[in-house]
């Protein structure tokens, strides 16, 4: 007992400076093999044995995990300015992206985001409807018309990949493009490898060797795809964000790598993350077959899927009304987030739930976690889209639901994303239903962003009009 206090002495006192439990040196080396194998079992078992705020043992540079939807808002929007992303998270990502938007900080970030913003204004988003509509109908047409078994993921990457090519580079994507899309995720493959692995920076392993020809790689496939898009010409009406970057070099306010930093960063965050959204949505459908059975209802209401194609292809105008299909993918984002943890280190000190956090620490927020709350999200492993239709979420929930982060930081292309992913989802069920393949297991890896283990298999039947049922396949 403390003297002074009466209180015992926190058992995890000579390892960290911060006032909160957590777990000891000799625990963490126990823990490695299951923090490569299930980072995501991992935090949930932290959270499940030390609480809301769990203390690592970093005695120098303080490193917590914050679960609760306070303190993600204390970090993330009220105090955001006494937090910046300069962490070992950050840093890694930054070996690929450079200083792009999604790893720069302070006045960098600022202007890099004053320079993009223009190519997410809504009224752009007619134009990404019209393309993630034409997207889905070229992968629906490769799709066997009489049913079969497809690969999801392959075909989500696809999709989004040509959406962001005619979309935000302002043209087809070429093999330039889909070399940059390669080489970004070799690139981030190695690098989360060396994130869970941590070694001297001096030793010449074979994934630092791998990660160097991955980006040398990308800087070419990036530069190519530059000079492509000068190769057609700038036009004054080009609102495209490479058009923009262009522009930004030419005035002399980006410099080129600044422009290959942007290009990286736009395939991770406006391809990858997409392309997850799409792919774990169509998996919990077939999953739940009730609640596809609810989407595609909505879908010949509003489509008129009074054929075997299902209606007509839907449109801009129509997203007011796919009112289930749009809940069907926020819901499928709260199960699994693209983004299931970000980072942030304190500039000053900052009490957070309570804790004091000196100057230095860095935290670590899981949206993965916020998301399985019970007292937010009842049934929180449960996929029940009907959570987001209407006012069916409580104001706390919506604050704990952070899909595409929150506050300032809110990812510029979350509108960009919905618009796409809810218009995809919607032509590719409109004349199809999908189902689990039998046998297959579909295992998740928490890479930067949360994606299915070798794709995701799933099997398609014909679509008869939703009065009649959902399909089964043969």
């Amino acid at each position: 007992m403390s003297a002074a206090t009466g209180a015992a002495p926190r058992r995890n006192a000579r390892y960290t400076p911060v006032e909160a439990d957590g777990p000891l040196p000799h625990q963490m080396v126990a823990a490695v093999p299951g923090i490569r194998a299930d980072p995501l079992g991992f935090l949930a078992r932290l959270r499940g044995r030390y609480g809301d705020v769990v203390a690592f043992p970093m005695p120098r540079d303080p490193v917590v995990l914050l679960s609760s939807p306070a303190a993600a808002r204390r970090v993330l929007v009220e105090n955001h300015r006494a937090w910046g992303k300069r962490t070992a998270q950050y840093g890694a990502l930054s070996a690929v992206t450079g200083t792009g938007l999604l790893t720069s900080d302070g006045e960098v970030w600022r202007e890099r985001r004053r320079t993009a913003q223009p190519a997410f204004h809504p009224r752009g988003l007619g134009v990404v409807a019209e393309q993630s509509v034409a997207a889905a109908g070229r992968l629906r047409a490769t799709w066997p018309a009489a049913g079969g078994v497809v690969d999801v993921d392959a075909g989500a990457l696809q999709a989004t990949l040509e959406v962001v090519g005619r979309t935000l580079f302002g043209g087809e994507v070429t093999d330039d493009g889909e070399r940059l899309v390669a080489a970004v995720l070799e690139a981030l493959e190695v690098v989360v490898g060396r994130v869970r692995t941590p070694l001297p920076a001096w030793l010449p392993t074979p994934a630092r060797r791998r990660l160097r020809r991955a980006v040398a790689t990308l800087d070419v496939a990036a530069a190519d795809v530059v000079a492509r898009r000068r190769a057609r010409g700038l036009h004054e009406d080009d609102g495209d964000l490479l058009a923009l970057l262009l522009r930004a070099v030419d005035a002399g306010d980006l410099a080129p790598e600044g422009l290959r930093d942007e290009l990286v960063t736009t395939v991770i965050a406006g391809h990858e993350t997409v392309a997850s959204a799409l792919t774990w949505t169509l998996h919990l459908l077939a999953e739940e077959q009730g609640a596809q059975a609810r989407v595609a209802e909505e879908l010949d209401a509003v489509l008129g899927g009074a054929d075997e194609d299902g209606g007509r292809a839907p449109a801009w105008a129509d997203l007011r009304s796919l009112v289930r299909t749009r809940a069907a993918v926020e819901e499928s984002l709260r199960l699994f987030p693209p983004a299931w943890v970000v980072s942030r280190r304190a500039l000053v000190d900052d009490v957070v739930d309570g804790v004091a956090l000196p100057a230095g620490t860095t935290v670590i927020i899981s949206p993965w976690l916020l998301h399985r709350r019970p007292e937010l999200f009842p049934d929180p492993e449960v996929f029940r889209p009907e959570r987001f239709e209407g006012e069916g979420l409580g104001r706390e929930a919506r604050g704990a639901y952070t899909p595409f982060g929150a506050g300032p930081r809110l990812c510029i292309g979350r509108d960009f994303a919905l618009v796409e992913t809810t218009l995809v989802l919607a032509e590719l069920l409109r004349g199809a239903s999908v189902h689990p393949v039998p046998g297959e297991r579909v295992r998740v890896d928490a890479l930067v962003t949360m994606r299915p283990r070798d794709g995701l298999r799933l099997r398609l039947a014909p679509r008869r009009r939703a009065g009649a049922g959902v399909s089964a396949p043969a």
